[in-house]
C-alpha cells in the first residue's frame, strides 16, 4: 500500500484574494478552487461533480458555491453537495495562512512505496 504524505503548498498571496472571492489554482494535476469567505479560507476541487463545469466560473454566496452550468450547489467549507442536481461531494482540502501566503494541504504518494 502506498504511503500518502500530506504537505502544504503555497498557492496565492492572501492580499490577492479579497474576502468574498475565489481563485482557481493548480497544484500538480489538481484543479482547486480557493475560497475566501467571512468564515475563513477553504479549498475544494474546482470541477462540479454533476457535470463538467469549473466552479470558479460560477458564484460564491457566503459559503455556498453555485455551479454555472446547472446551478448545483456545494458548501465550500466541506465540499458537501447541498443543492441539486449535484449529489456527490467535492474533495475538500485543508488551508492555512502563513505570513502573506495562503497554502493548501495536498497528499502525494511516496516514491518509496
Amino acid at each position: 500500500m502506498p504511503i500518502i504524505a500530506t504537505h502544504f503548498v503555497p498557492v496565492a498571496r492572501a492580499a490577492d484574494v479579497p474576502r468574498g472571492s475565489m481563485l482557481e489554482v493548480t497544484v500538480g494535476p489538481r484543479n482547486i478552487l480557493l475560497c475566501h469567505t467571512r468564515d475563513g479560507w477553504f479549498a475544494t476541487d474546482n470541477v462540479c461533480t454533476h457535470a463538467y463545469a469549473k466552479l470558479s466560473e460560477g458564484r460564491l454566496r457566503k459559503t455556498r458555491l453555485i455551479c454555472p452550468l446547472h446551478g448545483g450547489a456545494f458548501d465550500c467549507r466541506t465540499g458537501e453537495a447541498i443543492g441539486s442536481p449535484a449529489v456527490a461531494p467535492l474533495t475538500a482540502y485543508a488551508v492555512r495562512v502563513t505570513g502573506e501566503n495562503v497554502e493548501i494541504a495536498v497528499g502525494e504518494q511516496s516514491a518509496d512505496s
